[in-house]
């Protein structure tokens, strides 16, 4: 390699250790067999227990991503409370429990109570002394019922409706005016109410 001229010297340095800086992917059947042996280990462990948490189902963050429904984080306390769940007990029976998450849609709630309530029809709380049971837990036939460990899945996000005929009245609706109507009188309710208290009292103090 050559120099000429009044140029910049070359700073070429070619004895890096390079093997050092090189990132392999030859452990990846090791990684496959221990996540697999893995698995192995905690369904053992778990005995008839369901392998996952019970979480609630809750609406993507943003415009983007709000038409999907998705596992949260855990159940609030208002809908615990709903569906007749002790916070407390409720970690003991499999269910996440989110003390920070708020309810922000009647609909969403009502969703997740829903969920609640199929989880806890086919739970079965086996008893620590079958010749003791506490409160809550499982008796007689229930105890013998078919058990299965697979999650609640979660709900279809989409109402699907047989297809129809548009009607006359469908037709003639004119959407954007009415939106533009019922906003103008959310946005003049409060002066057209304080407009209309000072015609009252102006027709008072007229009579007087």
């Amino acid at each position: 390699m050559g120099f000429a001229h009044n140029n910049v010297l070359h700073g070429n340095h070619f004895h890096k250790d390079w093997q050092r800086r090189v990132r392999t992917w030859f452990d990846q059947p090791g990684r496959k067999l221990r996540r697999r042996t893995a698995r192995k280990v905690k369904v053992a462990k778990l005995g008839v227990r369901p392998l996952t948490l019970l979480r609630p189902a809750v609406r993507g963050q943003t415009v983007r991503y709000n038409r999907k429904l998705r596992e949260g984080r855990g159940f609030t306390f208002a809908e615990l409370k709903e569906a007749g769940i002790n916070r407390k007990e409720a970690r003991g029976i499999g269910i996440v429990v989110d003390h920070r998450r708020r309810n922000l849609s009647e609909e969403g709630k009502a969703l997740n109570i829903e969920r609640l309530k199929a989880y806890k029809a086919k739970l079965i709380v086996f008893p620590r002394k079958a010749s003791n049971p506490k409160k809550g837990d499982s008796v007689g036939d229930d105890l013998k019922a078919e058990t299965t460990r697979a999650a609640l899945s979660l709900p279809d996000p989409y109402v699907h409706e047989p297809p129809r005929k548009i009607t006359d009245e469908e037709r003639s609706f004119a959407a954007y005016r009415t939106l533009r109507i019922s906003r103008a009188n959310a946005r003049y309710e409060g002066v057209r109410k304080i407009r209309a208290a000072k015609k009252e009292e102006e027709e008072a103090n007229k009579k007087k």
